[in-house]
């Protein structure tokens, strides 16, 4: 994929790029939001007829509040005003947070914590999509054939464990059908709708916001409930930012207003059309658009419309947790690259088979999409708020707009998707609490971790001496050199790394030539190549070297040589000893965490790959020095 499409296009990217990209990111970017007509519909309208409500209010009511959700969240929100609020071309709650705490730096704390919570969130949404869209999909076949009813439930668990089995092996080589079996599937959302609003064109006159206002204000908490199920419409508006770099925003802003967006409206016009015609209809307004002899291709048309949306989820799992790793936020996890050509394409395994427990877990306790229906708004709606937060920030200090201005768009947008929020909160007996504790168990781990990591960072820092004093203390009284180089890593470039104490400690010896190397993390996705590495030479036997990353990049000690000796550094890997420090971490009591809190880091500490792993040094070369460190 290419980053930043709509700048390409300025300089001259053929027109076939740019469409290219257009169904590259009706595949990726509104899979999950184009699965939606299969439950939102269905949901709001049986519970706006829980009571005696008129079939005709009731369904103008739905469609009117489904309309001005997709315009106002939608639209207004993310493909206006978020996909210009990119950080060198990358969208995502992480990418959001960096550029807010860039220029409001007293708040970074506030928008760290922030940050924390929306990606929290993101992980709750990341379980249920893929239960609640393959479960929504399998029903179908029960019109079919009522035979098929006990099958659902296993057939789903069946396709849900093949989804997450196949992502070891990368998904380069499908991606390219994503786009169009996704654009055919948008075509049989349009043209299933068309006909019956032909049949019932009075449907039409939902497009009135007056219908769906006067249906929650005169209905109390049953208007609250459909507000609540009509926000599953939405659900999937978040990938709109969080895949800005991979398409661009043209391209992403092309697909919703030309094709995404008519396609999902005519659908549930169409639905709600067939309802007002047929009410028999309430028992599955979307499969009954369709012929009889239409059902079983648009399961299977559904089924895979609803794995694509599923799988773009997982993969902004995995690519989520890893910037959360970079930033510091997650202890390191193994990441492998499944694809050579395909920076974004890795895979996380214990990411992955977390995800699938999980999923598996809410399919076997829910059984059936209309329950899973009322876990799954909580998660989008916080994470929408949180996102709307972190955004007053930016468009507040870094579009130069004042105060009031900014207020005037935020605080609108907040306004609906607090009412939201707190529609969805009425279901938290019924399933909302899942969403909410699986994000608080994340947010919990990222805190921690956080919290941890400083107290570590302290401790050490008292260990440590500067290096400069250390450099003149080795020149007054220089030890026995050995021959070759020697790899020193430390957070601290100016301090001398625990592992080099140590070594002169332990052996008295030193490398005839020593590197500190200091990977950091910057607050942008990605660091230009001339700008990786700065080597400073401090003495004729001392170079330091740090490498920057980017929080969307997992660093390579060989790349970062590499470009070392562009820079006229030549270290021969073969001779050259990586020294790393391996932390045995203990409880303290005198730790200024809780006990527990104390427990869950050292945990977390202790399940972390190794640094020889992860930073994929050649582990014939690696010299660890143990130390114990009480935290």
């Amino acid at each position: 994929m290419t980053k930043g499409a709509d700048q390409a296009s300025a300089e001259g990217v053929p027109s076939g790029r740019f469409w290219a990209l257009v169904i590259g990111s009706i595949g990726v970017v509104y899979g999950d939001i184009g699965t939606s007509p299969l439950y939102a519909f269905k949901e709001a309208i049986h519970a706006a007829k829980a009571t005696s409500f008129a079939g005709r209010e009731a369904v103008f009511g739905v469609l009117s509040l489904i309309t001005w959700a997709l315009l106002l969240i939608v639209t207004l929100k993310y493909v206006f005003v978020l996909l210009r609020a990119d950080n060198r071309g990358e969208g995502g709650i992480f990418a959001l947070m960096a550029l807010s705490q860039s220029v409001a730096k007293r708040s970074a704390p506030l928008l760290m914590g922030l940050g924390i919570a929306g990606a929290s969130f993101f992980y709750g949404d990341a379980v249920i999509t893929p239960a609640i869209s393959v479960l929504s999909a399998v029903e179908g076949l029960h019109l079919v054939s009522p035979a098929f009813d006990n099958l659902v439930l296993p057939l789903a668990v069946v396709i849900l464990i093949g989804l997450f089995a196949a992502q070891s092996h990368g998904t380069a080589k499908v991606a390219a059908l994503f786009g169009p079996i996704t654009a055919v599937w948008f075509v049989a959302l349009f043209i299933g709708g068309l006909i019956h609003i032909f049949a019932n064109p009075d449907v039409l006159v939902a497009l009135n916001p007056y219908y769906g206002v006067k249906f929650v204000l005169k209905h109390g908490v049953v208007g609250l409930t459909v507000l609540g199920l009509v926000f599953l419409a939405v659900t999937g508006a978040e990938a709109l930012y969080a895949d800005l770099g991979h398409f661009g925003r043209q391209p992403i802003q092309t697909a919703w207003l030309g094709f995404v967006l008519p396609a999902l409206t005519v659908n549930y016009y169409g639905q709600g059309a067939l309802v007002l015609s047929n009410p028999q209809a309430l028992e599955s307004p979307f499969y009954l658009l369709y012929p009889e002899w239409a059902l079983i291709p648009m399961v299977i048309l559904a089924t895979a419309a609803t794995i694509i949306a599923s799988q773009a989820v997982i993969t902004g799992a995995y690519s989520l947790t890893r910037q959360a790793i970079q930033l510091g936020l997650l202890p390191r996890l193994g990441i492998k690259h499944t694809s050579e050509s395909m920076a974004g394409q890795i895979y996380m395994p214990r990411v992955n088979w977390l995800l699938l427990i999980a999923v598996l877990f809410m399919v076997l306790l829910f059984k059936n999409s209309s329950s899973l229906a009322a876990a799954y708004g909580v998660a989008v709606t916080a994470e929408m708020v949180i996102t709307s937060l972190i955004a007053f920030f930016v468009i507040w200090r870094m579009w130069g707009w004042s105060v009031w201005q900014t207020a005037l768009l935020i605080v609108p947008l907040l306004f609906i998707e607090q009412a939201f929020f707190a529609a969805n909160m009425l279901k938290i007996f019924e399933g909302a609490w899942v969403p909410l504790l699986m994000a608080g168990c994340v947010g919990l781990v990222m805190v921690t971790w956080v919290r941890g990591a400083r107290l570590l960072a302290k401790q050490t820092r008292k260990n440590e001496a500067d290096l400069d004093w250390l450099l003149r203390k080795l020149e007054a009284k220089p030890p026995h050199r050995v021959p070759g180089t020697a790899v020193f890593f430390t957070a601290d470039p100016t301090a001398a790394p625990t592992a080099l104490m140590h070594n002169l400690k332990h052996n008295r010896i030193l490398h005839e030539r020593n590197i500190i190397l200091s990977i950091r993390t910057e607050d942008v996705p990605r660091v230009p190549r001339y700008e990786r590495v700065t080597v400073d030479r401090v003495t004729d036997t001392f170079i330091r070297v740090v490498a920057r990353y980017g929080f969307m990049e997992t660093p390579s000690v060989p790349k970062i040589l590499e470009s070392c000796r562009r820079k006229d550094l030549n270290i021969d890997m073969s001779a050259t000893s990586f020294f790393l420090s391996r932390r045995n971490l203990k409880p303290t009591p005198k730790s200024e965490m809780p006990a527990w809190q104390d427990r869950l880091f050292v945990a977390l500490a202790r399940s972390a790959q190794d640094a020889t792993t992860y930073f994929q040094i050649p582990t014939d070369r690696v010299v660890e020095v143990g130390t114990q460190v009480a935290v």
